[in-house]
C-alpha cells in the first residue's frame, strides 16, 4: 500500500462562519497515514463512520458544554477526497421553543438500510434522552428526528455491534450520582423501533463505570471494555450475544475517567484507542491486542499539554483504520492509521514502554498557523 505524505486539509465550518487552521506539519510513526485538524467553537465528543465510500464525521460544538447553544455538527469526505461544508444537523430546540443542549453524537452504517445518527439532548447526563436521525443518502440529508422509547438511551457514545442475526447491540450507561454509574446494552432488532435491556451489570460502587465499547472475539465471544473512576480500564465478557455478562473486573490498562473505544480488525486483531494515564487527558494512545488480555503499545497519538480525548475509531473497506478526537476542545482531529505498519512493543506491568510509537518531537507541532 502506498505510504502517502501528511496532508492537511482547511475545511469550510459553514454553521459556525469560520474555517479550519491547517495542522503543523511533523514527523509521522509508522502506520500513520494522514493527519488533519477541524476548527470551529468549543468542540468535543465525535463520531466516524463509512458510508457506501464516504467518510461522515459528527461531533458536538457550540460556545461551551452544558451551553443550551450546543448542537451536533456534520462534515462528508468524498471518496475523491474533498471534504464537504460542517452543517448543523441537529440541536435541542423544542417543540415549545425550549432549547436543551446536546451531547455525544454516534454515527453506524448498518450493512443492509440507513446511515443511523443517535444523539444526545438534555440538560445534563443524568436527565438526558435519545434522539435518533437516519440517511439514505450517506449523510447529505437526514429524516426529522425521532426519540427513543422512555428508558432507553441507545448508544451512550461509541457505535453498535451487529450481531450474527442482525441486531445491533449498543453499549449504555446511566449516570445518575457520580459514584454510581452504571453499564447497560440495548438491543435493537429493527434499526431502532424496538429494543430491549439487560439492566445493569455493575454495582456502581466497585467500578462506576460508563461508556462501554465491544470487541468481537473467535466464535462470537464478546469483550466490553469500559472507561471507570477507578484509574483503569474495566472488562466484562459474553458467550451468548450480549445477554448476560460475567462480573466486571479490572485490565492491565490505566483509565483517567475519559472514553475509550476499540474496533476489531479484519484479521482479527483488536485496536484500543485511549488515555495510558490516570490522570488528565494526555498522552492519547494507540494499543493493539490478539486477544483482548495482553495489550501491546503502538502509537501515541498525542503526548503534549492539554486535552485530547473521546476518540472514535473505525476501520473502512480498503482496511484503514480512521481515528477521530477531541484536541484541546478547539478541534476534532483526524488521523489515518495503516494497521499493517504499526510497530507493537510489549506494555509490562501497564507501563507503557519509553518512546513507544512516538513521533517527533519537532518543536512545530504545537504552532497554530492561521489562515
Amino acid at each position: 500500500m502506498k505510504f502517502y505524505g501528511a496532508l492537511f486539509l482547511t475545511l469550510l465550518m459553514a454553521a459556525q462562519g469560520r474555517a479550519a487552521d491547517p495542522a503543523p506539519e511533523r514527523a509521522k510513526a509508522p502506520g500513520v497515514v494522514d493527519q488533519e485538524l477541524v476548527k470551529c467553537h468549543e468542540v468535543h465528543a465525535s463520531t466516524v463512520a463509512e458510508s457506501d465510500g464516504v467518510l461522515v464525521i459528527a461531533w458536538f460544538s457550540g460556545t461551551s458544554e452544558e451551553h443550551t447553544d450546543v448542537a451536533i455538527c456534520l462534515a462528508l469526505k468524498a471518496k475523491d477526497g474533498r471534504w464537504s461544508p460542517t452543517v448543523e444537523v441537529a440541536n435541542g430546540i423544542q417543540e415549545d421553543g425550549k432549547r436543551y443542549p446536546c451531547w455525544n453524537p454516534t454515527l453506524f452504517q448498518p450493512a443492509k438500510g440507513p446511515l443511523l445518527l443517535f444523539y444526545k439532548v438534555g440538560p445534563h447526563p443524568s436527565r438526558w434522552w435519545t434522539m435518533l436521525m437516519a440517511s439514505d443518502d450517506h449523510g447529505k440529508t437526514w429524516s426529522k428526528p425521532r426519540r427513543l422509547p422512555e428508558g432507553i438511551l441507545g448508544p451512550v457514545k461509541n457505535k453498535p455491534i451487529p450481531l450474527a442475526n442482525g441486531s445491533l447491540l449498543c453499549g449504555t450507561s446511566r449516570e445518575p450520582g457520580p459514584k454510581n454509574c452504571q453499564v447497560y446494552f440495548e438491543i435493537t432488532p429493527d434499526l431502532g423501533k424496538t429494543w430491549r435491556s439487560t439492566g445493569p451489570l455493575n454495582d456502581g460502587t466497585k467500578f462506576a463505570a460508563i461508556q462501554p465499547t465491544v470487541l468481537i472475539h473467535k466464535g462470537g465471544k464478546l469483550q466490553a471494555l469500559c472507561r471507570t473512576q477507578q484509574d483503569v480500564i474495566s472488562e466484562m465478557w459474553s458467550s451468548d450475544s450480549g445477554k448476560t455478562w460475567s462480573p466486571m473486573t479490572a485490565t492491565t490498562l490505566p483509565n483517567p475517567d475519559s472514553g475509550i473505544d476499540a474496533v476489531t480488525l479484519r484479521d482479527g486483531r483488536h485496536l484500543l484507542v485511549y488515555n495510558h494515564t490516570t490522570r488528565d487527558r494526555s498522552p492519547l494512545n494507540v494499543a493493539m491486542s490478539a486477544d483482548g488480555k495482553k495489550w501491546n503499545a503502538a502509537l501515541v497519538l498525542e503526548d503534549q499539554p492539554g486535552e485530547y480525548s473521546y476518540p472514535a475509531v473505525i476501520q473502512t473497506r480498503d482496511g484503514l483504520v480512521h481515528v477521530t478526537y477531541t484536541w484541546r476542545r478547539e478541534r476534532i482531529k483526524h488521523v489515518v492509521l495503516d494497521p499493517t505498519k504499526l510497530e507493537l512493543r510489549d506494555i509490562k506491568d501497564g507501563q507503557w514502554p519509553k518512546d513507544a510509537g512516538r513521533r517527533s518531537n519537532d518543536k512545530r507541532e504545537n504552532e497554530t498557523r492561521e489562515r
